[in-house]
């Protein structure tokens, strides 16, 4: 008798979106529209751009603390809850985020039941240390009825660690709210490393990856888009995209995470030499718990 092959199938989108710095009415309006439009096409989980709320190149602290939300009463995560409900989905974004007088770069998981959880970045990036404070939360996985979901955000994707420590904990999915800008000196059909990243790291722990990345100029910063969905092998599924406006879709079965192997003898979670190195390289969940 022929057993058949078990499914998790969750279909994925990223929204590659032209955010506007300073325009936090109209993002949202905006993200809320793609959201919608994913959502038709049968997206559960949908992943935003890095601070897709209010833009990236601040010009000082001062605008960054302007452009800030606080999570329990931030205008982007009431629509992306009330959406999130409506269309019974998952949606990843980033977010700039005020926490007392303290700022972060941070991504919220919002589900059909709200808010699920938030995580920082733990990695800051060149001109980010000037208004953010390093990540304090951790890398926690989430677990929801589509799947475990892990989350990273841009330059924490530079770091092996991170990927592997989510895998550890049993993520099936990691979701990548990006900001990848564009580096002249790269080929034409480059332009960053982001998802070259995303294809090694997938492969080597045998996971989902789906990164959002923006599009457009903002104050003489330019985003080359390249946004992608990869399976465990690290082949994409979807993308790399252009660098125009657009929503990619992957179709994801995280059966393939929870039983996977790379070929009939070897595993790249089952051959970890775990007598040489730490299962979560000296990384303490419980201590983020």
């Amino acid at each position: 008798m022929e057993i058949k092959k078990k499914k998790l199938d969750v279909k994925v989108a990223c929204l590659q979106m032209d955010v506007k710095i300073g325009d936090i009415a109209g993002n949202i309006k905006k993200s809320v529209h793609m959201i919608n439009e994913a959502a038709d096409n049968g997206a559960k989980l949908i992943v935003m751009p890095e601070m897709a709320n209010s833009g990236y190149n601040f010009d000082n602290r001062q605008e960054a603390i302007d452009l800030a939300e606080n999570i329990n009463d931030s205008e982007s995560v009431k629509a992306w809850s009330k959406t999130a409900r409506d269309r019974n989905i998952y949606i990843v974004s980033g977010i700039t985020e005020i926490d007392g007088s303290d700022l972060y770069n941070t991504a919220v998981l919002i589900g059909p039941e709200g808010l699920i959880g938030k995580y920082r970045k733990l990695h800051l990036w060149e001109d980010e240390f000037l208004w953010f404070e390093p990540g304090n939360l951790g890398l926690p996985v989430f677990h929801t009825p589509i799947g475990k979901i892990g989350i990273i955000i841009c330059y924490d994707m530079w770091f092996p660690e991170t990927y592997r420590i989510l895998a550890a904990q049993g993520a099936d999915i990691i979701c990548v709210p990006t900001n990848w800008v564009t580096i002249d000196s790269l080929p034409d059909n480059m332009k960053n490393f982001g998802p070259v990243l995303a294809m090694a790291a997938a492969h080597s722990n045998g996971i989902y990856i789906a990164a959002a990345d923006r599009v457009g100029i903002e104050r003489e910063m330019a985003f080359p888009g390249r946004s992608l969905i990869v399976r465990t092998a690290g082949i994409p599924i979807a993308g790399p995209a252009d660098d125009t406006e657009q929503i990619i879709y992957g179709d994801c079965n995280f059966a393939k995470v929870r039983a996977h192997g790379t070929t009939k003898y070897n595993s790249t979670k089952k051959d970890r030499r775990l007598d040489v190195y730490d299962e979560f390289l000296g990384y303490d969940p419980s201590n983020f718990r």
